[in-house]
């Protein structure tokens, strides 16, 4: 039989558990620690011997191994989390930069170009700076910071590359300065390959010069 009709029928039953987990998940008698890692370690687990025996392997094998995975995987939505969120959505308000809760739980805040940099520059705007402060108060060591720059489709795609990388660099070293270690930072520059927005007009173009700060606290 052909691999990808055995596959098939695994992704699907890992999809159907993963919305089965997902509401068990929401027991109220359970922690935001407890419901992450359970969801977590149940769609692995299972997850991973539906995978292996599809793929002709030991399906008590891929339980153990896809457990393991799905119960380190998750971010704990926590207090700390909560108040940050909170604390952020306070400081932005009104400035049209977005901080939302991501669907697995990470803050992100995503700042436009009219706080991050100006057009072909890495520079940091002055009117980025007390929000970056604010992103810095009081994270908890645990927590984890990811930086993502974008660029619109102008300029070409080897320096757009370069572009985003160089801002998200940028940003990244505000924040070490204001006492982050950066072995908590990960960054990345998806150049112009993630647009918001048509880069048709002015407008678009704007939407897709920015940089996105994710927050996250993995599961211990």
């Amino acid at each position: 039989m052909d691999i990808r009709s055995k596959i098939r029928p695994a992704v699907l039953a890992v999809s159907a558990l993963a919305a089965l987990a997902a509401g068990c998940a929401e027991t109220p008698q359970l922690s935001e620690r407890q419901k992450g890692t359970a969801t977590g370690a149940a769609v692995g687990a299972v997850g991973g011997a539906v995978l292996s025996k599809a793929t002709g392997g030991s399906a008590a094998t891929g339980a153990v191994v896809g457990g393991a995975v799905g119960a380190v995987a998750g971010n704990l939505w926590s207090k700390r989390m909560e108040d940050k969120r909170s604390e952020m959505q306070r400081a932005t308000q009104g400035t049209g930069i977005d901080v939302v809760k991501t669907q697995d739980n990470q803050l992100k805040v995503n700042v436009p170009s009219d706080f991050s940099f100006d057009v072909g520059s890495a520079q940091i705007k002055p009117q980025m700076r007390p929000v970056l402060d604010q992103f810095a108060q009081g994270l908890d060591p645990k927590m984890r910071v990811t930086v993502i720059g974008h660029t619109d489709n102008t300029g070409g795609p080897e320096v757009n590359n370069r572009l985003s990388l160089d801002r998200a660099a940028s940003v990244r070293d505000y924040l070490r300065n204001r006492g982050l270690d950066t072995s908590r930072m990960i960054i990345n520059g998806r150049g112009e390959n993630e647009p918001m927005a048509s880069n048709d007009t002015q407008v678009g173009r704007a939407q897709n010069r920015r940089v996105e700060i994710y927050l996250s606290e993995p599961q211990a």
